[in-house]
């Protein structure tokens, strides 16, 4: 398996249309994104600012009661955003059909993905987001490839 590793210092929301788009330019080919943080770090407010270039009408929200929201992009392209912060186990992700999602080419956001570890398709982006002490974000972007 090959990994390439960027790292990003993100100092406020302001940068997030100019990362957004340079994330989306990176990740075009890959379509299941994964990103790890602690609670509160940023990970929802990424994934609306990249729904937003993608050119998603609706709101979009963490779907942390529901598992998944579906959104539609200008172009009528699928998207799909997953939150596993409460599930208690794998299978409850196998049960809503995961697998198919993420085999589906369409993007798919996952908030949590430690909590489906194993169900990890064998390329995907890992995004990591972690609070400094001085309230900036850097975000670790790691491209997996089987």
């Amino acid at each position: 398996m090959s990994e390439d590793v960027t790292v990003l210092r993100i100092r406020g929301l302001g940068q997030l249309e100019e990362l957004s788009s340079a994330l989306l330019e990176l990740g075009r080919n890959v379509p299941v994104w994964l990103f790890d943080g602690p609670m509160g770090v940023g990970k929802t407010t990424l994934i609306k600012a990249l729904c937003e270039k993608l050119g998603v009408q609706e709101k979009v929200t963490s779907p942390t009661f529901a598992l998944v929201n579906e959104y539609e992009t200008a172009d009528r392209k699928l998207v799909y955003h997953f939150d596993f912060y409460r599930i208690n186990h794998e299978t409850e992700a196998l049960d809503m059909g995961v697998e198919e999602y993420f085999d589906s080419g369409n993007y798919c956001f996952v908030e949590w993905p430690g909590k489906i570890e194993s169900l990890w398709p064998q390329t995907y982006l890992l995004l990591s987001l972690d609070l400094t002490l001085e309230q900036e974000r850097i975000l670790t972007i790691r491209e997996m490839n089987a």
